[in-house]
C-alpha cells in the first residue's frame, strides 16, 4: 500500500543486494516457499568484468537447479594457482576446472531464474535504515518514487563488503584492513605480453588477453602498502605501477574498469543476530584470489535459502537456522584461512621466495594438489550431521549419480530441482519408503538404478541417502542396513516433525 510518497511492502523475507549471492538467495528461498524483496542499489546488472570464476562445486549447485543449460558452454580453465604458484584444478566429478563467467552474466541468469520463480526485485533503491524488532525487521530504502518500507519477518544482508547493513548494525566484524593492494584494470587498445602471476624484481604482474581484445592487467609494486581509498583508482595510477614494475607503458590505452584490491581479512563473530542474518561478502571480507570469494558467498546463499524458507513457513526443527551459522561460518574461516596464505605469498617480496620454491616442489605431490584442488573447489566440504555420523559420504555433497528413475535416464543433480530434500534408493526398500511417507511434503522419496559405475564419493555398499536441498548427504544406509530409525531421526533432525510444514 502506499501512504503519501512512502510504499509499504509486507514479505516473508527482506534481502538487501542484488548482486550474484542475494539473487541466487532469493532463488532458493522462493524454491522452498518464502516471499522475498530484493533491494538492489543499482539500475540494472553489473556492466563490470569483477568476479568471473565460478568453480566445480559452484557449477554442481547450479546444476542442480536447471541453470547450467542458459550458461552456454563458457570456456574452461583446469589449471588455477595456490598463491600465484601453479595447481592442476582436476577433481572427479562433471565439471572439473575454473569456468569462466563474466559476473554480469552469473546475474543476469540468476535473476531471471529468481523472478521466474516469482521473487521481487526493487532495483535502485538504497537501503537508509534498518531496525529489528522480536518479530519482525523493517528496511527504509529510497528509490525512484520515493520512500519504500519492507516489512518482513527476517532480512539477509548480501550487500558486499562495504555493506550498509552491516554499518547500520555494526555487528562484531573482527580481523585486519588491506595492508597491501592490487591495483587493476581492463584495458582496451594496448599490446603487452600475457603474464601469469610473474613475480619481476620490483614487484608482481598479471596480463591477460581477452578474445575480444581486451586486456586485464593487475599490479603490485613490492613494498607498498594499501591506501585508503574512497573511490576507484584512477588509470593514470595503475598506468604508472605497471611501468615501474614491467617498464611498459600502457598510460595510451583505453580503459574500460579500474579497480583496487587488498588483502584484507574479516569475518563476521556470528553470521546470524536476532532476525538478520549475512552472506557473501557481507558476512566475510578477503582478498579475492582465484574466484573464491564470489563462490563461497554463492554457497552461502545454498546452504542459508531452504532453512530460512523452512523457518518462515514454520515446522522447521529447532535449530536448523542457526545451523547456517556454524556450518558456513568454519567453512568461510578456512578459506580466509588460505587465502591469507595466498596473500602473502603473492605480494610478499623476495624474502616469500625460499617459501615459494618449497611449495612449488609440494603443490605437484597428488595428495597436496587434491588437497587445495578441494579446498579452492568447495569440493571437500563436508558438515557434521550428528554423533556417530563421520564415515563418508555423510556431510559431503553426493557427487553426480547417472541413474534411471521410472525407466527413463537422469541424474542425481536432476533430483535436486524442486528445491526439496531428496530419499534416494537404490535397492527398492518398501520400508524406507513407509519409513519416509509422513516428511512426503517435504521430500522426495524417488526409487532409482545406478546407470554405471559407482563414482568416486558413493562409497561400495551405500544403497540409499537422505539428500538435504543443498545436496549433502544426512543419512545413508550402508551394507545391506538400513536403519528406518536412523533415517526417521535424521528426517526429524533437517526436515522437522511429520505433518507439521505447511502445505
Amino acid at each position: 500500500m502506499a501512504d503519501g510518497s512512502t510504499t509499504v511492502v509486507t514479505t516473508d523475507v527482506l534481502v538487501v543486494g542484488g548482486g550474484p549471492v542475494g539473487l541466487m538467495l532469493a532463488g532458493e528461498l522462493r524454491l522452498g516457499g518464502a516471499e522475498v524483496t530484493v533491494l538492489e542499489r543499482r539500475t540494472g546488472p553489473t556492466t563490470e568484468s569483477r568476479a568471473s570464476t565460478l568453480h566445480a562445486r559452484t557449477m554442481e549447485l547450479l546444476d542442480g537447479r536447471g541453470l547450467l543449460g542458459r550458461l552456454g558452454t563458457p570456456p574452461r580453465e583446469l589449471r588455477g594457482h595456490f598463491g600465484g604458484i601453479p595447481l592442476g584444478l582436476a577433481l572427479p566429478g562433471p565439471h572439473p576446472g575454473q569456468w569462466k563467467v563474466p559476473q554480469g552474466r552469473t546475474e543476469e541468469l540468476l535473476e531471471e531464474w529468481a523472478r521466474a520463480l516469482g521473487a521481487a526485485l526493487l532495483r535502485g533503491h538504497t537501503l537508509h535504515a534498518l531496525t529489528a524488532g522480536e518479530d519482525h525487521v523493517e528496511g527504509r530504502a529510497a528509490g525512484p518514487d520515493g520512500t519504500v518500507v519492507v516489512r518482513a519477518a527476517y532480512a539477509v544482508a548480501c550487500d558486499g563488503e562495504d555493506s550498509t547493513v552491516r554499518r547500520l548494525l555494526a555487528p562484531l566484524f573482527p580481523g585486519h584492513d588491506a595492508r597491501r593492494e592490487l591495483l587493476r584494470a581492463d584495458v582496451a587498445g594496448i599490446d603487452v605480453p600475457d603474464r601469469r602471476f610473474e613475480r619481476l624484481p620490483g614487484g608482481l604482474a598479471v596480463a591477460a588477453r581477452r578474445a575480444d581484445g581486451v586486456t586485464r592487467v593487475m599490479v603490485h609494486a613490492f613494498g607498498s602498502v594499501a591506501r585508503r581509498r574512497t573511490a576507484e583508482p584512477e588509470f593514470g595510477e595503475v598506468a604508472a605501477v605497471w611501468e615501474r614494475v614491467t617498464g611498459e607503458r600502457i598510460g595510451h590505452g583505453t580503459p574500460l574498469w579500474v579497480n583496487a584490491f587488498g588483502d584484507a581479512s574479516r569475518q563476521l563473530a556470528r553470521y546470524r543476530h536476532g532476525r538478520v542474518l549475512y552472506a557473501g561478502d557481507a558476512a566475510h571480507r578477503q582478498m579475492p584470489v582465484g574466484g573464491q570469494a564470489l563462490n563461497l558467498g554463492l554457497q552461502d546463499a545454498v546452504n542459508l535459502g531452504w532453512k530460512l524458507a523452512a523457518t518462515v513457513r514454520g515446522g522447521a526443527p529447532p535449530g536448523l537456522l542457526d545451523s547456517y551459522d556454524t556450518e558456513r561460518r568454519a567453512v568461510g574461516r578456512r578459506v580466509l584461512e588460505n587465502i591469507g596464505i595466498q596473500a602473502g605469498l603473492l605480494l610478499g617480496g623476495a624474502g616469500t621466495e625460499p617459501l615459494r620454491a618449497l611449495l612449488g616442489e609440494l603443490i605437484p605431490l597428488e595428495e597436496v594438489r587434491v588437497h587445495l584442488a578441494g579446498t579452492i573447489s568447495g569440493l571437500d566440504v563436508r558438515y557434521a550431521m550428528g554423533p556417530g555420523t563421520d564415515r563418508p559420504p555423510l556431510g559431503a555433497r553426493l557427487p553426480l549419480l547417472p541413474l534411471v528413475v521410472a525407466g527413463a535416464p537422469a541424474t542425481s543433480f536432476h533430483l535436486l530441482r524442486t528445491g526439496g530434500g531428496v530419499l534416494l534408493d537404490l535397492a527398492g526398500h518398501d520400508r524406507l519408503r513407509a519409513a519416509a511417507a509422513p516428511w512426503a511434503d517435504r521430500v522426495r522419496y524417488t526409487a532409482a538404478r545406478l546407470d554405471g559405475p559407482r563414482p568416486e564419493g558413493l562409497p561400495d555398499g551405500t544403497h540409499a541417502v537422505l539428500l538435504r536441498p543443498d545436496g549433502h548427504v544426512a543419512w545413508a544406509a550402508e551394507d545391506g542396513r538400513a536403519s528406518e530409525d536412523g533415517l526417521r531421526a535424521a528426517l526429524r533432525r533437517w526436515f522437522g516433525e511429520p505433518g507439521e510444514a505447511a502445505a
